[in-house]
């Protein structure tokens, strides 16, 4: 099966799922 990386989704704020990995990765370290 194929998974559309690029695609946005409505609910992580119409973020990619690499952007949204990226997001939550750099607020982990930011710790919020």
């Amino acid at each position: 099966m194929f998974y559309n990386l690029k695609r946005k989704h409505t609910n992580n704020g119409m973020l990619s799922r690499v952007d949204f990995e990226i997001r939550q990765k750099k607020l982990k370290e930011t710790g919020v």
